[in-house]
Order: structure tokens, then sequence, then C-alpha cells
């Protein structure tokens, strides 16, 4: 590999330095966006379980609502 001219160097290095700070500044705050997306990601999943463990219940509530709407009718016709 060649050596590059002290010249190229002085002009060139204080630049990629500068883009180097700002690509890692750049991950940081794609890795903090990728943290919250995360977190969020969690609630949402466990809302959606909270929600899977109520349909039985409501399931059953709607079967007993229909039970009672029939013994209505059998109480209201004897």
């Amino acid at each position: 590999m060649e050596k590059i001219p002290g010249w190229i160097e002085r002009l060139l290095l204080p630049k990629l330095n500068e883009i180097t700070g700002e690509i890692k500044a750049l991950e940081a705050k794609i890795e903090s966006v990728d943290n919250k997306v995360d977190v969020r990601i969690d609630a949402v999943d466990s809302r959606f379980d909270s929600l899977e463990a109520k349909l039985p219940v409501m399931e059953k509530m709607a079967e007993f609502e229909v039970l009672l709407v029939e013994l209505e009718k059998k109480l209201a016709s004897a």
C-alpha cells in the first residue's frame, strides 16, 4: 500500500475524523430509536396478550346472555 503524501493527509484527516464522529452520533441515535421501538413493540405485545386472555371470558358472557334471554322468554310464557 502506498503512503499518502503528508499534505493530502493533513487536508483529509480532519474531515475524515469529523465524518467518523458524525457517523458514530448517527449510530447512537439509531440505536436509541431501535430501543424505543423495541419497548413499544413489547408494550403492544403485552396488550394483545391481555386482550387474548379476555376473549374466552367475553365469549362465556355472550353465551350466558343468550341463556338469560331464553330463560326470560320461558318465564314470560309460563
